[in-house]
């Protein structure tokens, strides 16, 4: 699995951002803001992230995506250590991200890759998302924000 930022005039594999955030208004905002980057196999594009500078020395990883047929295969564990380290690198102190109340594998997975819950955003999908968002027989309601220090 080869791991790559992707370049200016490089379109970022929206369809693939779309499974993790179904809002294309929000997806194209921060792409357009953000540092792109795919993980590839044999050229085929198998996942995505996204990093977007928030504050003076910390990065929010805003968007983390793995095509459907390829989930399973820790393809979304790479994704986050590659940010982790992408971050480290560029000399940031704070990685964020942000995931719903209802993404259950997502919090144990952020959780195992070093992130602690920082608090939570109520009734954020409320208020940005005009369609209810469900995962696992729960409504999406709150954002539940976790954040790692990379000293």
């Amino acid at each position: 699995m080869k791991f790559r930022q992707l370049g200016a005039n490089e379109s970022p594999p929206i369809e693939l951002l779309l499974l993790a955030d179904p809002s294309r208004k929000l997806v194209e905002e921060y792409i357009d803001r953000g540092q792109s980057f795919v993980a590839e196999e044999n050229g085929v594009v198998h996942g995505v992230y996204v990093l977007l500078p928030t504050r003076p020395e910390t990065i929010e990883l805003v968007n983390i995506a793995v095509s459907e047929k390829e989930q399973g295969r820790g393809i979304g564990k790479k994704l986050v250590n590659h940010a982790i380290a992408h971050a480290r690198e560029q000399g940031f102190k704070t990685i964020e991200i942000g995931t719903a109340n209802s993404s259950i594998s997502q919090l144990a997975l952020y959780q195992k890759c070093g992130f602690r819950i920082t608090g939570i955003d109520r009734d954020f999908f409320l208020r940005h998302y005009s369609e209810e968002i469900y995962e696992n027989g729960i409504q999406a309601i709150d954002m539940i924000r976790l954040s790692q220090d990379l000293d």
